[in-house]
């Protein structure tokens, strides 16, 4: 594995890019809240981050993904990218972009959306051992080009990371599908214009929402929709958070945590920390979710149980959300209410104690009530990380299989 900031080689492909910084082509363009022009998608800036053989990569998988389906080597890139964040503003973004080392000019591509993540590092870009990294490395091998973005505020991305808010999910997840499209080409390859879109956690419902973009409204004038294959994400969100009040799932108190301290920054639900958070707490958990401190970090310095960490009143307005909080968390729970002209998959775990198989039989229901058609597949009795491993290799044949028919 190398790491190259100035010169890349681009494997399988026609040409030898010197000052990669400089790819920079013409995108759509959107205007950020303060008038300045968004170049979406517009490349900053590319390092090479890995270049695996088959056996190499069938090796990182080991013991973690079935690696039966891996067939080529592949080439990844941290990919730094403009997009928009959560208040429609400019900044930057970064994810990785994996491409397979076989003779094909023309990629079939996949959009990868990560789960919960509260280290800016602890993402595919950055940690060659996360499991986004593992995944993106997995659909690469079986000759797709990979987005896997990092969402705002991680990797090495600008500000907060503005967690589950839907335009600042959505604007990262195309605008690097538009980065991707731009790099690939300039290498002498292209991307095909169905994207195949899946995620996990919080990728879920990620998945349904980019989906949504591509198929409804225009997201980008190139790439269209090809397929979605969720994993174990929480659809409907007003339950989740509720749940989380009430300690009803695994480590409720730093997610709800995680999700309070973020929306609070977008959309101010409390005037001071000590409004939401116990004593000693709030006078810390905010600086806990920096981005620059580990899960253990943060389980360590926090109660287990949401009712030890935040105050009663707070906890009440979760469960019985209204006003901004009840507005804004409407679009998270319908991110599956519509209908998807493409194959649909939406997978979960039985086992799943983080977030609970009610919430995949909820998207299931929202697509049925719009005439969708789909399958809901429980993947056997996981926990919730188990359940995306296990799903793996069942959504590459579903791709394969979509792909013939689309």
């Amino acid at each position: 594995m190398t790491l190259q900031r100035t010169s890349i080689r681009i494997v399988a492909g026609a040409a030898v890019l010197g000052s990669v910084s400089a790819l920079v082509a013409p995108v759509s363009a959107a205007t950020g809240s303060h008038g300045e022009r968004v170049r979406g998608g517009a490349l900053v800036s590319v390092e090479q981050a890995a270049d695996l053989t088959a056996e190499e990569v069938a090796e990182e998988l080991r013991e973690k993904i079935d690696s039966s389906r891996v067939r080529y080597g592949v080439t990844a890139y941290r990919v730094t990218y403009r997009t928009t964040d959560s208040a429609g503003a400019p900044t930057t973004a970064s994810q990785l972009v994996v491409l397979p080392k076989n003779r094909a000019r023309h990629l079939s591509t996949v959009s990868w959306l990560h789960g919960t993540t509260v280290h800016r590092k602890d993402v595919a870009s950055e940690n060659p051992k996360s499991n986004d990294r593992l995944v993106a490395l997995l659909l690469a091998s079986t000759g797709r080009a990979v987005s896997a973005p990092d969402y705002v505020g991680l990797g090495s991305g600008e500000g907060f990371h503005p967690y589950g808010d839907p335009g600042a999910t959505v604007a990262a997840s195309v605008d690097g599908l538009r980065a991707a499209r731009t790099f690939v080409h300039r290498s002498g390859r292209e991307l095909k214009r169905k994207v195949q879109v899946s995620g996990f956690s919080q990728g879920g419902p990620a998945t349904m929402l980019v989906g949504r973009a591509l198929q409804q409204e225009g997201a980008d004038r190139y790439f269209r929709l090809g397929a979605l294959a969720p994993v174990g994400g929480p659809y409907n969100l007003s339950a989740f958070e509720a749940a989380a009040a009430d300690d009803k799932m695994d480590k409720s108190a730093i997610y709800l945590a995680y999700f309070v301290t973020a929306w609070n920054k977008m959309y101010g639900l409390y005037t001071s920390p000590a409004e939401a958070f116990r004593s000693p707490y709030d006078s810390s958990v905010e600086s806990l979710f920096d981005g620059h401190h580990t899960t253990d970090e943060i389980l360590g310095a926090l109660p287990a149980a949401s009712k030890d960490l935040f105050t009663e009143d707070f906890l009440s307005k979760i469960r019985k959300p209204d006003g901004v909080l009840k507005d804004r968390l409407y679009p998270m729970d319908n991110t599956c209410n519509w209908r998807p002209k493409v194959p649909v998959q939406i997978f979960y775990g039985g086992g799943d104690k983080d977030v609970l198989p009610s919430h995949s039989a909820y998207c299931a229901a929202q697509l049925t009530s719009n005439g969708a058609a789909h399958r809901l597949i429980d993947v056997g009795d996981y926990d919730h990380n188990g359940s995306v491993r296990k799903a793996l290799p069942r959504i590459i044949e579903f791709f394969d299989d979509a792909a013939g028919t689309n």
